[in-house]
Formats: structure tokens, sequence, C-alpha cells
């Protein structure tokens, strides 16, 4: 395996945890958002009240997407298990 080959898996599984990891985020950062709008509104300073809603959020989300993100995390271990096999001498 020359460096090349190695920095394009390298790169590959990168993207792959950027991709996989973006909707749990997106979401957090957008209840978050939401919730300290409503705050700033309301006038509320409660820090714990942000905890809750980000956390049903995120956790409905990934419910939702994790078919896709273990079908996707299959298909690239088995991409890279098929290319490891054509790169052995």
């Amino acid at each position: 395996m020359d460096q090349g080959t190695f920095i394009s898996i390298v790169q590959q599984v990168v993207w792959l945890i950027l991709l996989l990891s973006a909707p749990i985020l997106i979401t957090g950062m957008g209840v978050g958002v939401l919730i300290s709008v409503f705050q700033a509104v309301t006038q509320i300073q409660e820090s714990t009240l942000t905890f809750v809603p980000k956390i049903l959020a995120c956790l409905l989300v990934f419910v939702i997407t994790a078919p896709w993100m273990v079908q996707t995390m299959v298909d690239q271990t088995t991409q890279l298990y098929n290319s490891l096999i054509e790169m052995a001498p």
C-alpha cells in the first residue's frame, strides 16, 4: 500500500464520519438555537431547559436515520475490505 492509497482511505473515512454525524449535530444545533430564541423572547434564563429538548430531538433523529447510517457503514466497510484484498500481493 503506497502513501496515496492510505491518504485516500483516510480521506474516505473522515468524510464518512462527517456525513454520518451531520444529521444529529445539525439537529442539536437547530434545537439549541430555537430554545435560545425562545428563552430570549420569554426572558427565561434557565440553563437546564435546553438539555431535554436537544436530547429528545437528537435521539429521534438517530432512530430515524439509524438504518441509513448502518447501511452506509456496511457499504464503506465492504468497499474497504474489497480494496484491501485487491492490494494484497
